[in-house]
C-alpha cells in the first residue's frame, strides 16, 4: 500500500531568520516556521511563558525547526581552515583556536583580525546553511515563494501625508469644541446607570466652576459692596 503524498505548501520564507535559526543551536532555544507567514518564531526556555511554548508546539500553523548540531559546524569550521592553503599563518591559528572547549569564539575571534577571511568565512558558512534549509524545506513539502516586497514610500507621498495630517490638525476653536460636546455625548450614554448621578454632579460642578465672578456694584454714597449679597451689606458686616 503506497503512502499518501502530502500537498506542498507555499511558504514566504525570511531566509536570514531561518538561516539563525539552523545555526542556533542552543539547547535551551526553540525556534518555530510559522506556515502563514514564514516568520521564525523563536522561544527561551526561562525567558518565555511556558504554556506559549506548548500552546506553539501543539498549533499546526508552526513547525518546529531542527538546527545544526555542533558537530556538523564544527567540520564547516575543520574544512574553511583545510580550504587556507595560502594562508598558513591564519591556517595555524585557527587551528590552535578549535582545539578544545570554547572553539567556535575562539574561532571568530581570530578571524576578527583578518576581515576578508572573515567575509570569506561568512560565504562558506551560509552556503552550507542554505544547503540544510533547502534539504529541511523539501523534507517538510514546504515550496519557498517569494516575499511580499516591503514598498518603500517616496519623498512626496510622505510629505503629502504630512500636509494632510498637519491640515486636520487646523481646527478652529468651535470645531474644536463641538468635536468634544460630540465626543462627550457619546461617553455619556456608555456610563453605567448606577454613575449617573456622579457625573451629573460632576458636569454642574464644572458648570459652576466656570461661572464669572460677582461684580461689585456702587451704592448711592460711592461706596463698594457686593451686589450679591442681600441688601448691599457687606459680607463681612452680615456674618457679624
Amino acid at each position: 500500500m503506497t503512502k499518501r503524498r502530502r500537498e506542498k505548501r507555499e511558504v514566504p520564507i525570511a531566509w536570514e531568520a531561518l538561516e539563525d535559526a539552523f545555526e542556533n543551536n542552543a539547547p535551551e532555544v526553540h525556534s518555530y516556521l510559522q506556515f502563514e507567514t514564514g516568520e521564525v518564531i523563536r522561544i527561551v526556555d526561562g525567558v518565555a511563558d511556558p504554556r506559549m511554548h506548548e500552546k506553539i508546539a501543539r498549533d499546526d500553523k508552526y513547525l518546529r525547526i531542527d538546527p545544526v548540531s555542533s558537530r556538523e559546524q564544527y567540520r564547516w569550521m575543520e574544512r574553511f581552515i583545510d580550504s587556507l592553503e595560502d594562508e598558513q599563518e591564519l591556517q595555524t591559528q585557527l587551528t590552535v583556536a578549535i582545539d578544545g572547549k570554547g572553539a567556535f569564539r575562539r574561532f571568530k575571534d581570530v578571524l576578527m583580525s583578518f576581515p576578508v577571511q572573515r567575509e570569506r568565512w561568512f560565504t562558506f558558512r551560509s552556503e552550507r546553511l542554505a544547503s540544510c534549509m533547502k534539504a529541511w524545506l523539501t523534507a517538510h513539502d514546504i515550496v519557498a515563494v517569494e516575499r511580499p516586497a516591503w514598498r518603500v514610500p517616496s519623498a512626496e507621498e510622505v510629505q503629502a501625508n504630512v500636509e494632510t495630517e498637519k491640515s486636520k490638525r487646523r481646527m478652529t476653536r468651535a470645531q474644536a469644541a463641538e468635536a468634544n460636546r460630540q465626543h462627550l455625548k457619546e461617553l455619556v450614554d456608555l456610563v453605567p446607570v448606577r454613575e449617573l448621578e456622579t457625573a451629573v454632579a460632576f458636569m454642574e460642578f464644572l458648570r459652576e466652576r466656570r461661572r464669572p465672578p460677582r461684580t461689585r456694584a456702587k451704592t448711592a454714597e460711592g461706596d463698594g459692596e457686593d451686589a450679591g449679597t442681600e441688601d448691599g451689606a457687606d459680607e463681612s458686616e452680615s456674618e457679624d
